[in-house]
């Protein structure tokens, strides 16, 4: 129950330092994050993730390569990304004083469609050394 408690703030506390600074909101399944453009193919995106059987909590932060002026992608409503991704991974099992918890690095890969100026959806494999492999699937709202 303490591991819960003690996520559940760490997510209220995330969410409140980096609200104020979004440029996208995706949120999915199993996470949500904020993506700020650092350059016009680059962005970092602070989140939080779990797996849907609720193994553990992620605490971290993407960086994403947008492909699309690479690929000759026009369209504004496509989007192509890959990146590095590290945070905190939480062990949420019941270990019995066995603790998992550690820091997480990992990769990924997506994209995205938006139907219009505001909404989309996205799709992507993502994997890290403590959190393994975890697809995701969701919407993106552009604020």
């Amino acid at each position: 129950m303490k591991n819960i408690t003690l996520s559940v703030f760490s997510v209220l506390c995330f969410t409140c330092v980096f609200g104020q600074a979004r440029k996208e909101l995706n949120f999915g399944l199993i996470g949500v994050n904020y993506e700020i453009p650092v350059h016009r193919d680059i962005t970092i995106a602070p989140g939080v993730g779990t797996s849907l059987d609720l193994d553990w909590l992620n605490l971290g932060v993407k960086g994403n390569y947008y492909f699309d002026n690479l690929f000759g992608i026009t369209s504004a409503a496509w989007d192509v990304y890959a990146g590095p991704n590290v945070g905190y991974t939480i062990d949420m099992r019941d270990n019995k004083g066995h603790d998992d918890s550690d820091l997480n690095f990992g990769l990924q890969v997506g994209g995205r469609w938006f139907w219009n100026d505001k909404w989309g959806v996205y799709a992507e494999l993502s994997g890290g050394n403590v959190s393994g492999f975890s697809p995701g699937i969701g919407l993106t709202v552009k604020l």
